[in-house]
C-alpha cells in the first residue's frame, strides 16, 4: 500500500530531487533504481505507491525498488465522480493502467497473493504484513463492485469496501490455518478528515472528541486500535492506556524475543495485550509536533494535555482529559506551574531544526 515517508528519486544527471509538485514529477529518471525504497529499509518485498495513491502528484505503482510503469501524461480528472468527497485528487502525473478507483484492490490481490506465497512455501516462518489502504482517505473513490451499496452515499460504500479488504484478509489467515497464531492490528494514522461536513448526520467521526486531521486536539491524534489474536488477547476487552506509532516496535521485538534499537523510544504494550496492566510499563509524557503553514505542539502527561500553537507561549491550551474529553475549558492560567513544566517536556522532546524553531520562553538548544 502507501508509503507515504519519503523515497529518493533521481533526475536524468543523477541528481537527487528535494522538492514536490508536477515540475518535480517530470523531472524523474524511472530508469534508476530508489535507493530508500522499503526493501532497503529492512523489507523483504514491496509493492505500493510513495504518496497517497489517488492524491498526491505521482500516480504510479512501485514495485520493490522501482517504478515499472512510469507516468506518462497528467491525469484526465473528467470521467473521475463529481459529489462532496471527490475532490482531493491534484493533477499529477499518471501511468497507463493505473485506476484511481480500483487502487484498494490492487493491493488486496498483491496481500492476498503475499499470504498464498507464505502459506506455501515457509508455513511454519513468521511473516509481517503491512497492508497500508487507500480507503478511506479522500477521495472518496469506491471501486466498482461496491459503489451504491451503502445508503451513505459514496464516502459510506468508501468505508464498506475498507470492511471487506480487512475481512478478505482475515478470510485468508483462517483459510490457511494462520489465524490463531497471527496478531492482527487494525488502527489509523490520524483522526478523521471533514466528512461530517458534508453528511453531519451520517458522519460523526470523531465521536466525543474535538478536531479532526491536522488538529492536535483529540479528534486529531487519538485513534482507535483494535488487535485480534486469538487465545493471547482476551475477547471483549478494553483499554485505556495511551500509546503511540513508534510503541508498534517495542511491541514486535518483545514478542519476537528480539532486541529493539537502544536509541528508540518505544515501549512494549504486549502486556496491555494481554490485559495484564500490572507489568505495562508507561512513557513518562507523549509528545506531538505538527507543521503545515503554522507549526504547533502538544504533549500529554496523565491526564494534563497542553496545545501551543504558533510557537509562542503567549498562545497555549491545558485541558484535563479526565474531565474534559472534548478539551473546551483551557485551564492554562489555573495551574500556570503545570503549564511551564509540561512545556519543558516539549523542550525536552523537540529535534531543533532551523524550518521548526521553538521561540518564547523555552530555550534554544
Amino acid at each position: 500500500g502507501k508509503w507515504h515517508i519519503g523515497m529518493t528519486f533521481f533526475d536524468k544527471a543523477g541528481k537527487p530531487i528535494n522538492q514536490n509538485g508536477l515540475p518535480a514529477v517530470k523531472r524523474i529518471d524511472y530508469s534508476r533504481a530508489i535507493p530508500d525504497a522499503p526493501i532497503h529499509r529492512g523489507f523483504d518485498y514491496f509493492f505500493g505507491t510513495v504518496c497517497c495513491p489517488t492524491t498526491d502528484w505521482l500516480y504510479a505503482f512501485v514495485d520493490g525498488d522501482r517504478i515499472p510503469v512510469p507516468p506518462t501524461h497528467i491525469v484526465d480528472r473528467t470521467p473521475l465522480p463529481k459529489h462532496p468527497y471527490s475532490n482531493d485528487n491534484r493533477p499529477g502525473m499518471i501511468a497507463p493502467g493505473f485506476d484511481l478507483e480500483e487502487v484498494d484492490m490492487v493491493f488486496l490481490e498483491r496481500s492476498l497473493k503475499f499470504l498464498d506465497n507464505h502459506a506455501k512455501q515457509s508455513p511454519k516462518k513468521p511473516f509481517f504484513l503491512f497492508h497500508s489502504m487507500q480507503a478511506v482517505h479522500l477521495p472518496s473513490f469506491p471501486g466498482d463492485a461496491f459503489k451504491g451499496k451503502t445508503k451513505a452515499g459514496p464516502h459510506g460504500d468508501f468505508i464498506f469496501e475498507m470492511d471487506f479488504v480487512v475481512g478478505e484478509l482475515m478470510k485468508k489467515l483462517k483459510n490457511h490455518g494462520m489465524a490463531d497464531n497471527t496478531l492482527v492490528i487494525f488502527t489509523s494514522d490520524n483522526g478523521p478528515h471533514n466528512e461530517a461536513k458534508h453528511n453531519p448526520e451520517r458522519f460523526k467521526p470523531s465521536g466525543p472528541l474535538r478536531g479532526m486531521k491536522r488538529t492536535l486536539t483529540e479528534g486529531g491524534i487519538r485513534v482507535p486500535t483494535i488487535a485480534w489474536w486469538p487465545n493471547t488477547v482476551p475477547k471483549n476487552t478494553v483499554s485505556e492506556a495511551p500509546f503511540y506509532f513508534g510503541d508498534l516496535m517495542g511491541t514486535a521485538c518483545e514478542i519476537a524475543v528480539a532486541s529493539k534499537p537502544e536509541d528508540l523510544d518505544s515501549v512494549s504494550f504486549l502486556p496491555t495485550l494481554k490485559a495484564d496492566s500490572n507489568k505495562q510499563l508507561k512513557h513518562r509524557y507523549l509528545y506531538w509536533e505538527f507543521y503545515e503553514r503554522t507549526f504547533r505542539q502538544a504533549v500529554i502527561m496523565k491526564e494534563w494535555k497542553l496545545i501551543r500553537s504558533d510557537m509562542d507561549d503567549s498562545k497555549i491550551e491545558l485541558y484535563d482529559l479526565s474531565k474534559d474529553i472534548h478539551e473546551d475549558k483551557n485551564i492554562a492560567s489555573e495551574h500556570p506551574a503545570l503549564a511551564q513544566r509540561l512545556i519543558s517536556y516539549m523542550e525536552e522532546a523537540h529535534t531543533p531544526h532551523p524550518t521548526w524553531e521553538v521561540r518564547g520562553r523555552v530555550r534554544r538548544r
